[in-house]
């Protein structure tokens, strides 16, 4: 699997995100932003049949992560500089906006996306967001079972793995097919540096 390389598009559509994401919520730690991008992913996917980030999501046993986000939210970021401003507290991550949120990047429907999973989850705990995630039968779920981590998980044998979730599963016939056509062309365009 090629590492992806984030074009400038890329990385405005994902910093505004978690700009967006924190000028509506209180209390946004690493742990609840990551699965409120995964909802958000998830739910622009089932509706639109379109990626909303198109990035990975790997199983967790906290739950679906994109592991480059992850890792800007515990170092120094990186792909997120001048996005974000992080606390701790509690020895939990918090994180804040650090500028104005721009629309450039996205769509009607991104933004409907955004605006329908803050309202369903934005006020959840990111212990209420994990038990989502890990209902039965959830893409996260399902993955972790397919590929026999959840026994791993459950005995705190393993934190991580790369098993990445395929969000197109829970579409069938042309949904599908449309949904893999659209991330393919995501991808090659993110090779020629563009979209």
């Amino acid at each position: 699997m090629q590492k992806l390389k984030y074009t400038d598009s890329d990385k405005q559509k994902l910093g505004n995100a978690i700009v967006y994401i924190a000028s509506k919520t209180t209390d946004l730690s690493k742990t609840k932003l990551l699965k409120l991008l995964f909802f958000m992913e998830e739910y622009s996917v089932c509706r639109f049949h379109t990626p909303f980030l198109g990035l990975q999501y790997e199983v967790w046993q906290a739950g679906p992560v994109i592991k480059d986000v992850f890792i800007d939210l515990s170092e120094t970021p990186v792909l997120l500089e001048g996005f974000i401003e992080k606390t701790n507290k509690d020895g939990n991550t918090y994180i804040k906006s650090a500028k104005v949120f721009s629309d450039d990047e996205f769509s009607d429907n991104d933004l409907l996306v955004m605006n329908e999973i803050i309202a369903k989850y934005g006020n959840k705990t990111a212990t209420e967001l994990v038990k989502i995630t890990h209902k039965k039968g959830s893409l996260w779920y399902n993955t972790a079972k397919r590929n026999d981590l959840l026994n791993a998980f459950e005995q705190k044998q393993i934190n991580n793995s790369d098993c990445v979730i395929d969000f197109g599963e829970e579409l069938s016939g042309c949904n599908r097919e449309f949904y893999n056509e659209q991330l393919n062309f995501l991808q090659i365009s993110r090779q020629y540096g563009a979209r």
